[in-house]
């Protein structure tokens, strides 16, 4: 209860220490019975309304143009994607239902990574309650990702100039597959993730460091394998920004994994990542990523704990990034 009530004393004022970005349509998606609680975006909007945070605090995305898309993706899988003709192979894979509302989400899951990391770059961290679709293809969707935003925002950042260096690391339960394959041999792009490897994706694409981990493996081994490399690889590797994956299914009442992650573990993994980067000024653009546990408050919970540890790391290590002013352009 303690805990609870010092996030409300923290949340409450317009004095917020970042920005948010969020739509409501991002749970407007009919998607069955399925697995994937799109809910919960919802719900983690409300639940910080509720502890305080103003309207104001939170930006609106809109759908990435198809020239963001293209960054990364294939004309021809954007062009079926569009007109809804894609194959019953690729729908399976997919393994969500789709439709023109989901095609909506996705562009405007894209639009809200982008504009994260733009605000991100423009004063030192944002949060996406969204995003972090990392096992889409360039030319094709898998396990619930229909449209890489991750990989589009990284590619917008260094074709924009905004950054020179971009490194994404992925905590979610599963590989980043997609990501890696289509950021794969860029060097001023540093992928790294942590994951669990008997699970999907059962092949797993070459990221720039890949850290596999087992089921069972809890809280100990996670974490001295993450501060192996954190901050190792942000003093190796220099980014101008980084895109964090904060996914919730590492924990260990999630129906998709094995991890066995506590809420203790999560946290403690959100302020290597997040805390590392902001003290070395790196700015930091949280997306939200996965997370399937049988209750939905769990994994609810979880995505606020991430957005505590952000706020207290920013209050701390406050200082925009040096050339931020570059990253304030129309979007």
């Amino acid at each position: 209860m303690g805990d609870f009530l010092n996030l409300i004393k923290v949340l409450v004022g317009k004095r917020f220490p970042f920005q948010l970005i969020y739509s409501n349509e991002y749970w407007m998606v009919e998607t069955g019975k399925h697995v994937f609680p799109l809910q919960k975006y919802r719900l983690v909007y409300e639940s910080l309304l509720a502890m305080g945070a103003k309207k104001e605090n939170f930006l609106r995305p809109r759908p990435a143009p198809d020239e963001d898309i293209l960054l990364v993706h294939t004309a021809r899988y954007l062009k079926r994607i569009k007109s809804g003709s894609l194959s019953h192979a690729e729908l399976r894979t997919l393994e969500i239902r789709f439709s023109p509302e989901l095609v909506r989400f996705a562009l405007l899951s894209v639009g809200g990574t982008v504009l994260a990391a733009r605000k991100a770059l423009e004063c030192g961290l944002a949060v996406h309650i969204g995003g972090g679709f990392h096992h889409a293809f360039p030319d094709h969707g898998e396990g619930f990702c229909l449209l890489n935003d991750v990989a589009v925002a990284a590619r917008k950042m260094i074709g924009e100039k905004l950054a020179e260096r971009v490194m994404v690391v992925d905590c979610d339960l599963h590989q980043g597959n997609g990501t890696a394959a289509a950021l794969a041999g860029r060097e001023d792009i540093f992928t790294l993730s942590i994951h669990q490897m008997d699970i999907y994706p059962m092949e797993k694409a070459l990221s720039t460091v890949d850290i596999g981990l087992w089921a069972g493996d809890g809280d100990a081994k996670y974490l001295a394998e993450l501060r192996a490399h954190i901050p190792k690889i942000y003093k190796e590797f220099r980014p101008n920004l980084v895109l964090y994956l904060a996914g919730a299914d590492p924990y260990e009442k999630d129906q998709l994994g094995g991890l066995s992650l506590t809420r203790t573990g999560l946290k403690e993994r959100d302020k290597v990542v997040i805390e590392n980067a902001r003290r070395l000024g790196i700015p930091v653009a949280v997306v939200l990523a996965g997370g399937y546990a049988l209750e939905i408050k769990d994994t609810v919970d979880i995505h606020l704990n991430t957005v505590r540890i952000a706020q207290r790391v920013q209050r701390v290590y406050p200082e925009p990034p040096p050339g931020a002013a570059a990253a304030r352009r129309p979007v």
